[in-house]
């Protein structure tokens, strides 16, 4: 999960003493780095102390929050890695750095900045500022080398003893492998000892070695182990002793790999983060290596541990393991190639999420696009460099996905550096002008946005391009609305779709232009003529399974069952929001949603309850950067809210219960909110 150490189902094998100097320093240092040369397990050990940490030192440091930047390049998206990671949806226009203090300042929080070695300065610079500017954080990271920040505490994690704990973890791989050696004899026990040593006990390069077993009898292993690191001392590049094991284990596995093992090895280090098999099939197929190939390949390099199988089912390549990888790209001389591959393969996934938008697959989509960010961030970085014009369409196509399920920020700045390297007037360019006009009324910059918007409108009314002036009618329409101009926003959304009479579900952008309506006509006072609208849009979406629109309509129609006196019906409407919005990662329209549903709480004289839920829904809208936004008449619903939930609770149960909700894990609050489970007295 998001933000959560990684999980571990395999055997994990001793540690027992860097576990309670890591526990003992997490609890009285504010900075704590877990050093050691790659893959001798220190975000492992980080990983199975945080999960197992006593009850004292859990509550001393806090809610635990992983960020794991092996997947970032450059320091370019450190901040918004650390963001995410610690929930923070940054929906502000300032500098995200000092937004990011905001939301940590009062909270504790215990950070790991996992693998840090490749962004040593901006990592050091980024920790003293966190440090500095909030008192209740702590941070724990896991780097080759030290940090170099001022009261730091430097654990080195070193190998397993060779004829204990790294035996027992080499024999527990083995035996997965190779089941006879249960069985096994004093000798088998000899070879395996010597593996352990000549490995100097680093966890990888065990796991590594075991799976050799497949192909070859252990007694013939060590020799083979000997050789390769011969060969290593030989060469021209000088390893330290350590590095020099761990290596010699990967150019060993790389070594008996088959021909298009090691291919596909190389090419799938293009990837950035975890990946699926039809992603591997679609980008490293080619030549040699046919789509069925790269099937048969990637399970021999499974089977070889090359490839792991995160919690989730998804694949990847371990840090060290993608860097040899790419050493051999380079060798091969098909680094250009493959990341051409990778960012055709993730411009087919963004249009088709695009084409899918409006159909049954909507969630789906949302869901592929939020695993695939740190590669879709990969190809857009390639595409800018080598084809400025597919990159302004690759950031158009995911700009939308990305405002409204936590990349905002980054959505803003893609589409701005894509636009500013096209030069080409075409409709992908349109599309991510459009974008960044969206992105720009999210972040609150309404003037910004209309511009664009008006712009918009410009281009789409000289290229005759339908579909971009109801795109334009809608940015401007929600830029209207969230000024206060529900006249203009109807006005402009009813001038757009009588010029081309579409119907609601004939694009995305028509139904989105009827949906502006909906708003409109709520914000204007005409209730009934809102509630038939959105009624009819809801059912629409219901027939096809969309879920964005619904969300909003369901919005709408609370809204209106509020003005209406009908708390019951409003409470339906807000959790069935905020079941829709939950499903598509959207913080700032589960923000709307507990409004929405601490009001009919308050006017279903459930004051207590009204006040847990305006609570976490004050936790939501600081984790999008802002104290509360949303239509100008949901300012009115607030005010009614708080002073009916005071009347009916009481002052002090009111600030208790708010308390409660404000401290509360706000997942746990929002899961039994969907489910309809709160108490009537919190």
């Amino acid at each position: 999960m998001l933000g959560q150490a990684p999980e571990h189902t395999d055997l994990y094998v001793g540690r027992t003493a860097e576990h309670e100097a890591l526990v003992s320093t997490l609890t009285s240092h504010r900075l704590t780095t877990l050093t050691g040369v790659g893959g001798v397990g220190k975000s492992r050990l980080a990983a199975e102390t945080l999960r197992s940490l006593p009850p004292a030192a859990a509550a001393a440091v806090g809610t635990c929050r992983w960020a794991d930047l092996g997947a970032l390049p450059d320091a370019r998206r450190l901040i918004g890695t650390v963001a995410e990671a610690v929930g923070f949806a940054d929906h502000t226009p300032g500098l995200p750095l000092d937004a990011l203090c905001g939301w940590l300042l009062d909270r504790r929080v215990l950070l790991v900045l996992d693998s840090c070695e490749h962004l040593l300065t901006a990592c050091r610079e980024l920790i003293a500022d966190l440090l500095t500017a909030c008192p209740d954080l702590t941070v724990l990271a896991t780097s080759r080398q030290q940090l170099g920040v001022r009261g730091e505490v430097t654990l080195e994690v070193g190998p397993l003893a060779p004829d204990s704990d790294a035996f027992t973890l080499f024999i527990d791989r083995a035996v997965a492998v190779a089941p006879a050696l249960r069985m096994r004899h004093a000798r088998q026990d000899e070879d395996a000892k010597e593996i352990c040593a000549l490995l100097d006990g680093i966890p990888l390069a065990l796991e590594l070695a075991s799976a050799q077993l497949m192909h070859h009898p252990l007694g013939e292993l060590p020799h083979r182990l000997r050789t390769q690191q011969a060969e290593l001392r030989a060469s021209s590049h000088v390893w330290p002793r350590r590095h020099r094991s761990l290596r010699a284990a990967i150019g060993w596995s790389h070594e008996l790999c088959a021909p298009l093992e090691r291919l596909l090895w190389a090419r799938l280090s293009v990837f950035r983060a975890t990946f699926d098999e039809e992603s591997a099939r679609s980008v490293c197929s080619g030549g040699p290596l046919s789509s069925d190939g790269v099937a048969v390949a990637l399970a021999g390099l499974t089977a070889k541990c090359v490839v792991s199988r995160a919690a989730d089912g998804r694949l990847r390549l371990l840090e060290s393991v993608r860097e040899y990888g790419w050493m051999w790209l380079g060798e091969l001389g098909q680094r250009a190639t493959a990341q051409d591959r990778h960012a055709e393969h993730f411009l087919a996934l963004a249009r088709s999420a695009d084409t899918g938008w409006l159909g049954p697959e909507q969630v789906g989509w949302y869901r592929r696009i939020g695993a695939a960010h740190h590669d879709l961030c990969a190809a857009l970085d390639h595409l800018m460099g080598v084809r400025p014009e597919q990159a302004a369409e690759l950031a158009g196509l995911v700009g939308f996905f990305w405002s409204c399920c936590g990349h905002l920020r980054e959505a803003h700045a893609y589409l701005g550096r894509a636009l500013g390297l096209s030069r080409t007037h075409s409709p992908a360019r349109d599309r991510a002008q459009w974008a960044l006009g969206v992105a720009s009324v999210l972040q609150g910059e309404h003037q910004q946005a209309a511009r664009i918007g008006r712009r918009c409108a410009r281009d789409a009314a000289r290229s005759d391009n339908v579909e971009g002036q109801l795109a334009a009618a809608y940015l401007l329409g929600i830029t209207h609305l969230l000024s206060g101009e529900a006249h203009e926003a109807l006005a402009v959304a009813g001038e757009a779709l009588g010029r081309v009479s579409r119907p609601p579900f004939a694009s995305p952008s028509a139904l989105r232009c009827h949906l502006v309506q909906v708003f409109a006509l709520t914000g204007l006072g005409r209730l009934d003529e809102a509630e038939r609208m959105a009624v009819s849009l809801r059912a629409g979406c219901s027939d096809r399974d969309e879920c964005w629109t619904r969300a909003y309509t369901d919005y709408q129609l609370a809204l209106i069952a509020l003005a209406k006196d009908d708390p019951g019906r409003a409470a339906r409407h807000a959790r069935a929001m905020l079941e829709g919005k939950h499903s598509l990662g959207d913080s700032f329209g589960v923000a709307l949603g507990m409004d929405l549903l601490a009001a009919a709480a308050a006017a279903d004289g459930q004051g207590e309850t009204a006040a847990l839920l305006s609570g976490t829904s004050e936790t939501y809208w600081r984790s999008v950067g802002h104290s509360q936004r949303g239509m100008p008449e949901l300012r009115d619903v607030r005010e009614t809210c708080r002073h009916r939930a005071r009347a009916a609770a009481g002052e002090a149960a009111f600030e208790r219960a708010f308390r409660r909700g404000a401290e509360a894990d706000p997942g746990s609050v929002l899961t039994l909110a969907i489910e309809g489970h709160l108490p009537s007295r919190a």
